[in-house]
Parts: structure tokens; C-alpha cells; sequence
């Protein structure tokens, strides 16, 4: 095996929320055309990643609750970039430090697959550009390709064509979630689906329109001393009526002093609610973590953060 000038890297693979999520229809590849405004926010999982002599990857983690196996994002985007090299004797020990709940609609199985795409590729020298980079994300899932950059982005399609938005946005952040309750993506999918997409959606002038509509909109138009944002979240009318722990999150959300919006993230079930900036964020969580506890709740505190995947 040829001497590597890397031996060992760790990267920081964080969170996002959804700022907007908007379904258009569903496509006949078996996808849905999206319209999302996705952010990311500083919980953050931790990757490192050492190379190793065998020709192997290798993953372990300090998380209980997540597979190490074959399904694993991790494992299928290493033997992805490993792949396109054409070196079989390129390996690696992959260790996470879990921080982002699994299964809580914050994409940290998606972040992790971007940050195994672009760690690897600086631990093995292989030099391969974004838009390759890119391509072998979106192959790993519709969220995959929002984190090799990050930051606040519009994403269309099923996810994979993004724009960068220039927010500036400042606010913080707090998010609840039950420990105990995870929900499936697809499921949520599959459910809106068969109550509000009976049919295919070709109809490309509304896609455009409401592109369109959400790029010149955006959150420009609030005055956040005047008025709560309304977070848009079509799936959370599926989730909210047979999650009783989202129903009540979103709820004791609400009722948080200075929020200026509260909403359910992805597929849910975390819900989070956004005030002006992260230290009145600080403050009410201060003021309310007992309460969250109390509920059944684990909360975090976050800021937002104008970049994806990055280097430690």
C-alpha cells in the first residue's frame, strides 16, 4: 500500500432544520418534488477517521441505538468513494461520536454520509472535485447532498438541487424531542402521500411558481418585532395528529416567551422554536429545561451555522 500523507482526520458533521417544507407532489420516479429552506444549527456529531492497513472500513461508535453494519450511511458512502478510486487497498477506522438523536428529523444519518464523502477524500488523497463529491452524495439520500456545503440553502427537487440563500439570519434555537420516539421518513412520506398525492405531479409552471414564490420570499418579509414567522411543514399535519409527543411539543414551544416561531423538523419528531438570537434562546431554555424534563422532553440549546461539513 503507497504511504498516505493523512493519517488521521476528524470532521464535524452537524444538524439541520427545516425552515421551510413545502411538497409539491409526488413524481413518478417514486420521489416528491420538494421546496424546503434547510439550516444548519451547531449539534453536531463527531467523526474521525484513521487509516488503516487491512483494505477494510471499519466503523464503531459510542451510540448503542445505531446499526454499524452494511445499512449504515457511513459504511455505504465509504465503499462508494473507495469504489470510484479503483484502489482496493484503501481502508479506514471510522469512529462517531454521536450527538444528534437517530431517527429525530435532523438528518444526522445524511450529515454523516457527506462528512464520510469529504473526510475520506482528504484521508486518502484522492483530490475529487465538489461536483464529484456531489453526484455520489446524492445517490446516498435526497438530504446528503444540502451538507457538503451547508449553511442556509433552498433545496428543490427531491432535495439534491440547492441554492444558497443569503440569510444572515441570527436567531437561536431550542429543540425538544421524546428520547423514546423515533419516525420513519418513508412511512411519514408514504402517509401524506396517499391523503394528498393520489396522483403523479407533472406540472412543471407550479413547480417553477412555487420556486419562485419562496426564493423572492423567503423570511425577508417579517418584521420579527411584529409578528411570529409561520414555519411551513406539510408533514407535520401527519405527524402531529398521531404523535402525541409532537402535539405536545409544539405545544409547550408556543408557549415559550419571545418565540418568534415554533415548528416540527423534517419528518419530525423534534420540534424546535426560534427566537431573535441565541442568548435570549439561552434564556428561556434556562427558565424552562425543568419544565422540558418534566414533560419527558430532552432540549438543546443552538445557534445556526453558515457551514456544513468542516474540519477540525
Amino acid at each position: 500500500m503507497s504511504k498516505l500523507s493523512t493519517t488521521k482526520i476528524c470532521v464535524k458533521s452537524p444538524a439541520k432544520i427545516n425552515l421551510h417544507l413545502e411538497i409539491i407532489g409526488k413524481r413518478e420516479d417514486g420521489y416528491h418534488e420538494l421546496a424546503m429552506i434547510m439550516q444548519n444549527i451547531d449539534l453536531s456529531d463527531y467523526i474521525e477517521f484513521e487509516n488503516n492497513q487491512i483494505g477494510k472500513i471499519k466503523l464503531k461508535s459510542d451510540s448503542k441505538d445505531l446499526s454499524l453494519d452494511e445499512d449504515n450511511l457511513i459504511i455505504k458512502a465509504a465503499n462508494y468513494i473507495k469504489n470510484i478510486s479503483k484502489n482496493k487497498e484503501l481502508g479506514a477506522n471510522i469512529f462517531l461520536k454521536k450527538n444528534i438523536p437517530i431517527g429525530a428529523g435532523l438528518a444526522g444519518g445524511s450529515s454523516n454520509a457527506a462528512a464520510t464523502l469529504v473526510g475520506l477524500n482528504k484521508l486518502w488523497d484522492l483530490a475529487l472535485d465538489y461536483e464529484t463529491i456531489f453526484l455520489l452524495s446524492a445517490k446516498l439520500g435526497s438530504d446528503v447532498p444540502f451538507f457538503i456545503e451547508g449553511g442556509c440553502q433552498f433545496c428543490f427537487g427531491r432535495g439534491e438541487i440547492l441554492e444558497k440563500y443569503s440569510s444572515n439570519f441570527e436567531f437561536g434555537v431550542i429543540l425538544l424531542k421524546n428520547p423514546n420516539i423515533s419516525i420513519s421518513t418513508v412511512d411519514t412520506y408514504k402517509k401524506y402521500s396517499q391523503e394528498f398525492c393520489p396522483k403523479y405531479f407533472t406540472e412543471t409552471d407550479k413547480t417553477n411558481k412555487i420556486r419562485n414564490h419562496l426564493r423572492v420570499n423567503g423570511f425577508h418579509n417579517f418584521k420579527l418585532s411584529e409578528q411570529r414567522i409561520n414555519v411551513k411543514n406539510d408533514l407535520q399535519v401527519i405527524v402531529e395528529r398521531e404523535n402525541n409527543s409532537v402535539k405536545k411539543a409544539l405545544y409547550l414551544l408556543s408557549n415559550l416567551q419571545n418565540c418568534l416561531s415554533f415548528s416540527m423538523s423534517g419528518s419530525g419528531p423534534t420540534c424546535f422554536a426560534l427566537f431573535k438570537d441565541i442568548n435570549i434562546a439561552r434564556e428561556v431554555f434556562e427558565q424552562n429545561h425543568k419544565m422540558f424534563d418534566n414533560n419527558g422532553f430532552k432540549a438543546w440549546v443552538c445557534k445556526l451555522i453558515n457551514s456544513g461539513i468542516t474540519f477540525l
